[in-house]
């Protein structure tokens, strides 16, 4: 007899950052802490599944889409029916909007049942994707944002002497850029996250400070997000490689954004787009245009290692994971997870590999922190 999902339980987190390395923000918000939220799903013959919403300040507003909407129709299906259950709630909450918190809880939900998949069939979800399954791949440090030049060179100079070999910069200042680009050397793998900051006017009066820079490529440099006949312009007048996707909801848009010739890299969000199950349809259609696909991994729980074991199955040769490299407390898989020589090994247990620090959730469990 199938098992069926018995019970759906949201998990927020926050973790502070540590104190040594000051000015964090996140786009001009001061940052002290990281917000998660984790999803527990239990079947009624008691196998357990972690997945996670994105959140970051609205870990609240997925909390609430999760219990008052998609929770409840979650329950008493069959577990193992993934793609089904994701139509079925895609279809009864379209109304609603095809993006946003609602997806950020079916992402959560979604990545919790193939955990659960894989554990029941004693294997890693990779397998159960299929492909040539790579046991480690490189990632990059993503920073927060820092804004000052010489607090830039500080974060920088910690990811490089932490082994890292490439670096992500959540800024949309030239100073900032170019004291990376100084204190990471010539030999760094260097990206931008613009945060949509630019006309295209104002990315084409910036471009030959960017090209100078030598990017591995500029992420999200146009506002808005999708402007996709915005970013095909920018890479031909500027011949910049650029990468979009953490914003784009559906796998329509993702065909769309490729069909405009609009990116180099395009970065689906498992925590964001629908889970695992929407993320893998990316991966042929990115494919077909001969284009890379980056996951999106801006968080530190389920919907990383759903990116590290997606990737892992289905990502080519340059494919990388994003590492937030926030400086936290604590890692909500305490020493199970974490890079070495800015390289990851793919966990190889069932299921997503590894299971939530229960000492880490214990210790900076949120609880009516709804907001």
């Amino acid at each position: 007899m199938a098992a069926v999902i018995a019970e759906v339980e949201a998990v927020p987190l926050r973790i502070p950052l540590k104190s040594d390395l000051p000015g964090a923000a996140l786009w001009g918000e001061p940052l002290t802490a990281a917000d998660s939220m984790l999803v527990r799903v239990t079947t009624d013959d008691g196998v357990v599944g972690w997945g996670e919403a994105f959140g970051l300040r609205a870990t609240g507003l997925a909390q609430h889409a999760l219990e008052d909407l998609v929770a409840p129709l979650c329950l008493g299906r069959d577990a193992a029916d993934i793609a089904g259950l994701s139509d079925h709630v895609q279809r009864k909450l379209h109304v609603f909007g095809r993006g946003a918190a609602i997806s950020y809880a079916l992402s959560a939900i979604d990545i919790a049942l193939w955990d659960i998949a894989g554990k029941r069939a004693g294997v890693p979800v990779s397998a159960l994707l299929g492909g040539g399954v790579k046991r480690a791949m490189p990632c990059y440090a993503s920073l927060a944002c820092y804004t000052e030049p010489d607090r830039v060179r500080a974060a920088v100079r910690r990811v490089v002497d932490d082994g890292f070999t490439a670096i992500k910069l959540h800024e949309s200042a030239l100073p900032a850029m170019q004291a990376a680009r100084a204190e990471a050397g010539t030999d760094a793998a260097l990206i931008v996250d613009a945060g949509c900051a630019w006309t295209l006017a104002q990315a084409l009066a910036v471009a030959g400070d960017l090209r100078a820079l030598g990017l591995l490529f500029l992420e999200e440099p146009l506002w808005p997000p999708e402007n996709f006949d915005g970013l095909a312009e920018l890479r031909r007048r500027t011949g910049l490689a650029v990468s979009s996707g953490e914003n784009v909801p559906t796998v329509l848009e993702f065909d769309r954004l490729l069909a405009a010739g609009a990116v180099d890299y395009v970065q689906p969000s498992p925590a964001k787009m629908g889970g695992i199950t929407e993320l893998c349809k990316v991966f042929p259609l990115a494919a077909a245009r001969n284009v890379a696909v980056m996951t999106h991994s801006f968080y530190d729980g389920p919907g990383l290692l759903a990116a590290i074991q997606a990737t892992a199955a289905l990502g080519g040769a340059d494919a990388m994971i994003e590492w937030r490299w926030f400086g936290l407390e604590a890692s909500i898989y305490g020493d199970a997870l974490a890079p070495t020589d800015g390289r990851i090994t793919v966990p190889s247990g069932p299921g997503l590999g590894a299971d939530p620090d229960p000492g880490v959730i214990s210790a900076y469990r949120c609880d009516g922190t709804r907001r």
